[in-house]
């Protein structure tokens, strides 16, 4: 029976390898599947190595931050070099899954990359390094297959896992009424990110959006998603400098794009999400500083780093980066998009598209059917 390893990441890369697992389980039970993650993967039926948590140093700070991550790199490298694998598994996190790439390659072994670097944005000199080191990508975003077939890469696309992780449809009535929000009044979802840096960046930005929103519309009602990731008090910024009251939701985000009108959404995969739900949204994002952002511009080889955009080929949402994610902006975009019946359902329609470009719901099950063929080969 095949051995495989799979090496996750942060938070996002634990679940993702639990539904990989279970998938794995099911349509192999015997299947022996070693795991470096967290608690999702341990209860999905990884056997998860006792001596090497997940790779996320999250609240570590300093040289404690370094020192816990070079020990469990160093396990990990001891790991791959010193047992029997069929096949190493490697989750997102092209920071360190990277490396471990090529130390498994080093010992000969097959590596397969599920959820594939985002190459085409940051550093296409990548592309030669999964040449060199991966034997087999499985991607989530469509536009990915004809920069891996140029390169000559193996290259399946497999579905986005958000399909899997979302409700086919929200019932936006029954959610505004649980909710306690008035079923035809207009709704503002406000997403100003996951960590903390980028709450730091971003909540001055939307308590200024929400003040000018309310000067035009008064008897509009804001809600926010508070992400896992994120302490409450982190919030408390924006709900108690506000001009009008606004509810926080937790580990409800799609529920939250779906009771929306129009979202005002940090960019990331969030961006994703509200597309498959199909909330009309204004993209926005602020780097920690100008020479970040200039920096970033300078590696950035895509026009566009929304998601639905990079799907669509086209720019179907507004874009606000850095010097122009200002509360102006927002909510100038928002109020141009609430004004324009034509260009809200416009984006409507755009987004549906996304949605049917992402494929079938699955991706887990592919995933792992993929991986099995791999063993098999």
């Amino acid at each position: 029976m095949p051995r495989i390893l799979i090496v996750t990441g942060e938070a996002s890369g634990d679940l993702h390898g639990a539904h990989l697992v279970k998938a794995l389980k099911e349509l192999s039970p015997a299947l022996q599947i070693v795991g470096i993650g967290g608690a999702s993967m341990r209860a999905a039926g990884a056997e998860l190595v006792r001596d090497i948590p997940q790779l996320d140093v999250m609240g570590l700070i300093g040289l404690s931050a370094v020192k816990t991550m070079l020990q469990r790199i160093s396990r990990i490298r001891t790991l791959i070099k010193g047992e029997r694998w069929d096949l190493v598994v490697l989750i997102d996190n092209p920071g360190l899954n990277f490396h471990f790439a090529r130390v498994a390659k080093a010992c000969g072994l097959k590596v397969l990359y599920y959820i594939a670097p985002k190459v085409w944005a940051w550093r296409p000199g990548r592309m030669r390094w999964i040449q060199q080191r991966v034997d087999h990508v499985l991607s989530i975003l469509p536009f990915e297959q004809e920069l891996y077939r140029r390169a000559g890469v193996r290259y399946t696309f497999v579905g986005n896992p958000l399909l899997d992780e979302m409700a086919p449809s929200y019932d936006r009535a029954a959610i505004r009424k649980q909710f306690g929000l008035p079923e035809s009044g207009l709704v503002i979802g406000l997403f100003p990110g996951s960590r903390k840096g980028e709450l730091q960046q971003h909540i001055p930005v939307l308590r200024d959006a929400v003040r000018r929103l309310v000067a035009r519309y008064p008897a509009a009602q804001f809600i926010a998603a508070q992400a896992s990731s994120i302490q409450e008090s982190l919030l408390d910024e924006l709900v108690r400098d506000s001009p009008t009251p606004i509810r926080i939701f937790r580990d409800q985000s799609n529920e939250v794009m779906a009771a929306s009108d129009v979202l005002l959404v940090k960019s990331g995969t969030s961006t994703l999400q509200a597309a498959v739900i199909g909330t009309p949204m204004i993209l926005f994002y602020r780097a920690a500083s100008r020479v970040t952002y200039l920096l970033a511009r300078l590696l950035i080889r895509v026009p566009w780093i929304g998601l639905p955009n990079l799907v669509a080929g086209q720019t179907i949402v507004p874009e606000l980066i850095h010097d122009d994610a200002t509360g102006e902006r927002l909510a100038q975009e928002t109020e141009r998009l609430l004004q324009d019946r034509t260009a809200y359902d416009g984006m409507r329609a755009a987004l549906l598209k996304v949605r049917q470009a992402l494929g079938d719901p699955g991706a887990s099950r592919r995933a792992a059917e993929a991986i099995l063929a791999e063993c098999r080969s």
